[in-house]
């Protein structure tokens, strides 16, 4: 605007003052002057734009109120009349205000400005003048005028700051609204905001500036809103110079640029419309810091509750959610942290989320791995619906996390989300399903080694699945609900939990029943033996140990401590007394002046795993309850999700298996009324489990309960003569556990049963046999010699001897249970009869168990079909070899029949682990490590396992393996647990396996040709299957102790047969390639023996020192083909070098004549890599493969394929089964292609080796010439050929320079080794046999040698082995055509029979 010329007060100059006013002066006093300016207040205030006249006559009086002397007046109320007075002077003359010198319009607006930092104090008597002034300010718009003045931007800097800091809380709406029209129209009006102008208003936006001023940060909040479309380009360009140009210098605020970001999007989102895309720009800033600070802004605007900012700025969220994997890590930690506030505030960004979170579920840091956890539970505990099953799915990952931190947090979390949304249920029973497997998933953790996870498990169970602060009837039916409802590995984990809580219990009983013994030696020594058990139960076994031995001295000298003690761990302690006795033993440990007590946490451990805080005798009524409310049909098993059989059944095997931990807790009328209603049932797993219940709590009910026994020995009598199997054992183990008069009891049973024997009629033959059997085994001297004449001549002469009926021919080699035959299932029960018959006795004076050992062998040379008559089938056969393998490893348990087993017997019960059939070898494993992990079967059986190096199934080898390292290490533990063992070393340390082990071996049926390579080549393989476990570590200088034992063994002469030659050669040529694994896998194997192995006389015969036997049974070059494989033909060479071709050059392809004319070492190793890469070329499909061969095992179905596979073999199934022929224990004989009972049919090379029982077929398409040439060159031969070597070490320069120029083009520094391994596929060579997988692969002594040789290559290895099985998928699928110059058709996985 064009400032006026100054307008002309009255002609004579002089002022003119409003009626009534006196001229003002410096003259007057203050109090007249403000009298006086009062009233020239008043008549400005009157006067509007229309009064001209008026307008003109007061002129003079408006340029004198704006003299020096008024606007410098020390005097506030001056002042403040002053600028009232000016305010209404620019509002009468506006548009044109009287004064027209800049500078005195600078001064006037600065001297109003300050004025009006007098609204501060709202109680002040001269508030109400401020307040006008500011209301005629805003409404008039008077420092508009101020835009042309050049130095206007001072003025709206004052004002600003003087608004802002005058604002307080006790303004109203009224004087912020004023403040609001005043400041926007300056800003709206305006040529733009200048940056110190906008300082003013954003540096309320601070933190710490809106912490001290809450008023102020609204009202520039409130300012920006109105004026968001005039200041956003300013504020853009702000942070333009401060984000992008780097300039922190334009602005004090530099510093709080991303502070200002988050405030300005909390207020209006439009402010930052030009600022996000700069973001995205630092978002890949290199400075990681920089990255942090952006990350942690976008990630509050973000996960702000009403953000839309991810929906609208889709670049910038994707930018955002690339930093989960930023490098940094704090980087990613606040990514992390971030999801969570976004899980709850925006579900609709899940799906983005998801998919990172899963990758920081793995992520190497321990922190973000943790807080991925915290960010889903934390979202699921607000609302399930938030979280989706698959980041659930993250959280049920991470409880398996390798350390502790991480899977507590997600056992906890899950713990947290089953109790609030399936124990209460606060979701509704859709949510409660949809977590349902939580229960399941925290019960199976218990499997977990770490006893910190079972201590959690257990804190879990007792505070989140089945809270213990409930009363006892809710207590009761959560637990019998959640039993019902558990699969049924978790079932067998809530056992096991209890089961160790009742072993701990008696651990301390034992330690207290120590105390009350005078001290002596003895005592301390089983005193700390307890400790020692004890401390393993608890976490962090060293301290464990050190803080038990403390708790046993405070208990020797505390008498009511262990009163306390005592009460916790009796039977009859109620949960409610244990409450009290955890918290007076804690109070007694407890010292005030220390802190943290690892001691008093160590022992509060002890006492929460052994309080019993669930079960006591009224918890077992109220489980009672329940189960007769499910009997009754009244209870809410529905509305539980439980069907009510189900709820019976668990209900009753719940009680089961508490009868064994809490026993008295069942001793009332009410119980066990409840179990015999259950007896009473159909169902037959309920009375089975009702029957155990009563032989495990019942032995009370003969001397307190007779109506109880009145009404149960009936019951267990019918039982016992015509119950199930399984209900007639518990049957009679119930009477001889609870009945005094027991004979008479079992009597009754035994003479009738006895007298109904019938082998014509098999169905009724079942029960009673067994229970004959569990009769015989608990009276033997009862029933002993009436016994004896049963089994002569019923059990052995009229049912196992006769075959009655006529088995199912259909060539299956196992059925299920219901197909077996009667008379089968009674023969087996017959097997069994005579197994227990002989454990009552436990003696053989009569010889009897020579003469069962004698019938079981020969069912096992007879393949299980004693007769020899034909008349079993297959399935049934395989059933019956089961039973009689398993019937000698049961009497093998016992010492005095242990002793009369000839090695021959050992050896057919051994092979039973090479059976054909697949679950014969399944269960018959499974028997073994049970029998052998408790210490019950004699050291020598577990030199079995080294067979299943020959099963043809990954899975059943990978069993065994896992078996072998249970057993070995709990042998190891036993003997330092238990000092006395130090005198039964030879029973119990497991290198004395290796002899038993060497022995079996060397009578191997498949060993019949002991310098074959095919043949010592499986020895090996067995040999490290079982030497490689054991030489894991080397404790004590075990290595050397078994090269001493070894050669100790090649100093004797076979027990079996000690003048046979030939035997004798076997066992020298076992131990030699015993040695010989040894030697390569050790180093330290030829040190000096820390102790003389004892050899056992049983296998072995003692020669006389003079005996010296120091002949090499192996030659050098057999030694060089067990450590690296066959030589194969020649054609394999030139396969594999065949497809080696590089674009401009020229392919050199080699003759079969030239391959087979190398005799060098490197082309021996690398036609044996050929082979093994083409003979694992399906290694991708192993898991199929396995499927496979178990059908091929058992033909339940006819394979279709197999046809396809064999198409010359023209043999309809019906004539393969007829033709095959009869087969005997274990693998196929070598000499003879074994013919499988399916279609598929596989040629097989004379006198082969079983090669996991695969054969290689024969491709029609090959030239048989190549395949007849003999790799075994003579020297002169090798030398005739110098041109041909010439040319392949010719190509091999090729290769290796070929893979050195790839390996420079990817910029990556590869050995020369390892790129000439590459390119002849030698990275496959170190399969030491065809079928190996690459598991066995680095388990093989000959993979061990390699991979010393070079470490570094170890990994190019693989990557040549993983081309190769990839290769080998796709060649698979193309059976009829060549491949490169070498077909290999799938071979058929089967074991063959024995011999």
């Amino acid at each position: 605007m064009e400032f006026p010329q100054q307008q002309k007060p009255a002609a004579d100059g002089k002022i003119i003052y409003p009626p009534g006013v006196k001229e003002i002066t410096d003259k007057i006093s203050n109090d007249e002057m403000v009298k006086r300016l009062k009233m020239v207040v008043k008549t400005y205030m009157d006067m509007d734009q229309d009064s001209e006249e008026e307008k003109q006559q007061y002129l003079g009086l408006a340029l004198h109120l704006a003299s020096e002397f008024f606007l410098r007046n020390p005097n506030k109320d001056v002042r403040l009349l002053v600028a009232c007075c000016l305010a209404d002077i620019f509002r009468i003359y506006a548009p044109e205000a009287p004064y027209t010198s800049h500078d005195k319009l600078k001064d006037i607006f600065l001297f109003i400005t300050r004025q009006l930092k007098g609204l501060e104090d709202t109680k002040s008597p001269q508030f109400n003048r401020y307040f006008y002034l500011l209301e005629n300010l805003a409404w008039v718009k008077s420092y508009n005028i101020c835009f042309e003045l050049e130095d206007c931007n001072e003025i709206f800097i004052q004002l600003f700051k003087t608004l802002f800091s005058v604002i307080n809380n006790s303004h109203n709406q009224k004087v912020q609204m004023h403040m609001i029209d005043l400041m926007s129209s300056i800003i709206m009006e305006g040529d733009g905001v200048t940056q110190e102008l906008l300082d003013t208003i954003l540096i309320n936006l601070i933190p710490a500036h809106k912490n001290l001023n809450k008023q102020a940060y609204d009202l520039a909040k409130t300012l920006l809103k109105r004026t968001v479309q005039t200041i956003e380009t300013c504020i853009a360009n702000f942070f333009n110079q401060v984000l992008v140009m780097g300039k922190s210098s334009v602005s004090d605020l530099s510093e709080h640029v991303f502070d200002l970001i988050q405030e300005l999007f909390a207020i209006d989102p439009m402010l930052l419309t030009s600022v996000m895309p700069q973001l995205e720009f630092k978002l890949k800033s290199n400075d990681g810091e920089e990255r942090l600070a952006v990350v942690r802004l976008l990630a509050k605007l973000f996960g702000a509750k009403d953000s839309e900012l991810a929906s609208q700025n889709r670049p910038l969220w994707q930018c955002f959610l690339g930093r989960f994997n930023d490098i940094h890590v704090p980087v990613r930690l606040e990514c992390v942290k971030f999801a969570s506030h976004c899980l709850m505030n925006h579900p609709d960004l899940a799906r983005d989320l998801t998919e990172y979170l899963k990758v920081r579920s793995h992520d190497p840091e321990e922190a973000i791995r943790h807080d991925v956890i915290v960010t889903i539970i934390n979202a699921g505990k607000k609302d399930l619906n938030l979280v989706n099953d698959q980041l659930l799915g993250f959280v049920r990952e991470r409880t398996l996390d390798k350390r502790w931190r991480v899977r507590k947090e997600a056992m906890m979390g899950l713990a947290q989300l089953f109790k609030k949304y399936c124990l209460h249920h606060e979701a509704g029973k859709e949510s409660a399903l949809k977590i349902s497997w939580i229960k399941d998933k925290l019960l199976h953790i218990y499997y977990q080694n770490s006893i910190d996870d079972k201590l959690l498990v257990e804190k879990i169970f007792a505070q989140y699945m089945v809270p213990h602060s409930l009363d006892t009837e809710e207590k009761m039916k959560c637990l019998y609900y959640l039993y019902a409802c558990l699969d049924t590995n978790a079932v067998k984990a809530l056992n096991e939990m209890w089961k160790c809580q009742n072993m701990l219990r008696s651990l301390v009983k034992e330690l207290l029943d120590l105390h009350k013994l005078p001290v002596s030696e003895p005592n301390n020594t089983a005193m700390f033996g307890k400790l020692m058990s004890i401390a393993k139960n608890l976490p962090d076994a060293g301290k464990a140990q050190d803080f038990m031995k403390k708790f046993n001295q405070v208990l020797g000298e505390d008498e009511k401590l262990r009163v306390q003690l005592e009460m916790l761990i009796s039977p009859t302690c109620s949960c409610k007394q244990a409450e009290i006795c955890v918290r007076e033993i804690t109070r007694k440990l407890t010292f005030p002046k220390q802190p943290t007590n690892p001691f008093l946490e160590m022992v509060k451990f002890l006492l929460e795993r052994i309080a019993p805080v669930h079960i006591d005798s009224e918890a077992i009524s109220a489980l009672v309850k329940l189960l007769n409310k499910s009997i009754e049909g009244t209870a809410d098993d529905d509305e539980e999700g439980v069907t009510p059989d189900a709820a019976i059944r668990s209900g009753l095997e719940l009680l089961k298996v508490l009868s064994f931990t809490h026993p008295t807790a069942f001793h009332s009328a009410e119980t066990y009324e409840s179990l015999l209603q259950c007896l009473k049932m159909e169902d037959e797993k309920v009375a089975e489990a009702a029957i155990q219940i009563f032989r495990n709590t019942g032995q009370k009910i003969e001397t307190e309960l007779q109506q109880i026994r009145s009404t149960l020995i009936p019951v267990l009598h019918q039982k016992a003569k015509r119950g199930t199997p399984h209900q007639a054992k518990q049957a009679v183990h119930c009477i001889h556990a609870i009945f005094n008069n027991k004979e008479v009891q079992l009597a009754q049973i035994f003479e009738p049963l006895s007298r109904s024997l019938n082998a014509d009629v098999p169905e009724q033959l079942i029960t009673p046999l067994v229970s004959l059997g569990h009769i015989s085994m608990l009276a033997p001297d009862q029933f002993a010699s009436p016994m004896k004449s049963i089994v002569a001549n019923f059990i052995v002469k009229d049912l196992l001897m006769n075959d009655r009926s006529v088995g199912n021919k259909n060539g299956k080699l196992w059925t299920t249970d219901e197909e077996v035959s009667p008379e089968v299932l009674a023969k087996v029960q017959a097997i069994k009869l005579l197994v227990r018959w002989l454990l009552g006795m436990k003696n053989n004076q009569s010889k009897s168990a020579n003469s069962t050992l004698r019938l079981l062998s020969a069912m096992l040379v007879s393949e299980g079909d004693l007769t020899e008559q034909k008349k079993i089938s297959k399935s049934d056969m395989s059933r019956l070899r089961l039973a009689a393998g398993g019937a000698i490893m049961k009497l093998a348990q016992e010492p005095c029949y242990h002793d009369i087993i000839t090695p021959e017997q050992f050896q057919l019960c051994g092979l039973v682990i090479n059976d054909e059939c697949y679950q014969v070898r399944q269960i018959f494993a499974q028997k073994l490590h049970l029998a052998l992990v408790k210490l019950v079967l004699p050291l020598e059986y577990l030199a079995v396992f080294a067979l299943c190096a020959k099963d043809p199934v990954k899975e059943r080898r990978a069993h065994a393996r896992q078996c072998l390292l249970k057993n070995i290490s709990v042998r190891r533990e036993f003997i330092k647990q238990n000092p006395i063992a130090q005198d039964k070393m030879v029973s119990l340390l497991p290198e004395y396996v290796v002899p038993f082990m060497i022995h079996l071996l060397a009578h191997d049926p498949d060993f019949t040709k002991p310098h074959e390579y095919e043949q010592l080549k499986d020895i090996k393989e067995c040999l490290w299957f079982m030497l490689e476990v054991l030489m894991t570590k080397n404790e004590n200088n075990s290595h050397a102790f078994l090269r001493k034992m070894v050669e100790n063994i090649k100093q004797t002469k076979d027990a079996q047969c000690p003048d046979d030659v030939k035997a004798n050669e076997k066992l020298y040529i076992v131990c030699d390639v015993a040695l010989f694994v040894i030697a390569n896998k050790s180093t330290a194997c030829h040190l000096d023996s820390p102790k003389d192995p004892v050899i056992p006389s049983k296998f072995f015969i003692i020669q006389d020192k003079d005996f010296k036997n120091d002949k090499e049974y192996l030659s050098t070059e057999m030694r060089q083909m067990l450590l690296s494989g066959k030589p194969k033909p020649a054609p394999v060479l030139g396969a594999v070098n065949k497809p080696l071709t590089v674009p401009g050059r020229r392919i050199f392809t080699k003759t079969a004549s030239d391959t087979a004319s190398n005799p060098s070492t490197n082309s021996s190793l690398l036609s044996s890599s050929a082979v093994n890469k083409n003979s694992n070329s399906n290694a991708a499909t192993e898991s199929s493969e396995s499927r496979a061969q178990e059908n091929n095992e058992n033909p339940v179905s006819k394979n279709e394929e197999a046809s396809k596979d064999a198409p010359s073999q023209n043999v309809t199934p019906d004539d393969e089964t007829e033709a095959s022929p009869v087969k005997r224990r274990g693998r196929p004989p070598k000499s003879t292609a074994a013919a499988p009972a399916e279609k598929e049919v596989a040629a097989a090379p004379t006198g082969g080796g079983a090669g996991r029982g695969r054969k290689r077929a024969a491709d029609p398409n090959a030239n048989p010439s190549a395949e007849s040439i003999n790799i075994k060159m003579s020297k002169q031969q090798q030398q005739n050929d110098e041109g041909t070597k010439r040319q392949i070490d010719l190509q091999r320069k090729l290769t290796f320079f070929l893979f050195r120029y790839l390996s420079n083009v990817n910029e990556r520094k590869c050995e020369p080794g390892e790129d000439t391994e590459r390119a002849v596929g030698t990275g496959a060579f170190l399969l030491g046999s065809e079928g190996d997988s690459e598991v066995e692969l680095e388990s093989s002594p000959e993979g061990a040698l390699c991979g010393r040789k070079d470490t570094g290559r170890r990994q190019s290895s693989r990557a040549a082995r993983s081309d190769a099985c990839s290769q080998g998928d796709t060649k698979s699928t193309r059976r009829g055509e060549p491949d490169i110059g070498l077909a290999v058709k799938r071979r058929q996985a089967k074991v063959k029979p024995r011999l």
